[in-house]
């Protein structure tokens, strides 16, 4: 069984919230639904992670939540800042550092750094990855520290416009 990846941008933020920092940036209502539209999809299709990392950011770590409790998944999380403002480098130290206790992870976080990890990944093209998005990417490796991007494969990409529940 490969070892995989999901990609899971946060849920649209909410622009018009009271707020200190952009990093203390809500999800906004149609962001929440989302959230959690696409945490039920993962259990729907019995993809649940074994482990979320998500981002620090706000948005990020709401994001997790909504789709970890909609979805009931009893997967681990953990908060990585690292990843609010990373790049895809940052992304991939990240994974290598990971249990291999796990086969798979979901990274909760941000775009620009998610399109270029999708794009680096079997030298996939693909520019637009809205809020609420996820991506699956399987790697056939043994291990996470031997994580090479040039041999991930896209498998699927679903936004949550293209769910109906």
């Amino acid at each position: 069984m490969p070892r995989y990846i999901i990609l899971f941008r946060h849920g649209k933020s909410d622009w018009n919230a009271n707020y200190a920092s952009d990093h203390e940036r809500p999800v906004s209502k149609r962001g929440i639904k989302a959230a959690k539209k696409m945490g039920r999809y993962l259990s729907n299709i019995d993809q649940v992670p074994g482990l979320i990392i998500s981002s620090t950011a706000l948005r990020a770590r709401n994001t997790a939540e909504l789709a970890i409790n909609a979805g009931k998944w009893s997967s681990d999380l953990v908060l990585e800042k690292k990843i609010y403002e990373s790049s895809v480098d940052t992304l991939k130290s990240i994974i290598t550092k990971q249990n291999d206790e796990y086969n798979s992870i979901c990274l909760v976080g941000h775009e620009p750094t998610f399109s270029s990890f999708i794009e680096r990944c079997n030298d996939s093209i693909w520019s637009r990855f809205p809020t609420a998005s996820m991506a699956r990417i399987d790697f056939n490796i043994n291990s996470w520290c031997d994580i090479d991007l040039k041999i991930g494969n896209l498998v699927w990409l679903i936004r949550p416009k293209e769910l109906d529940q």
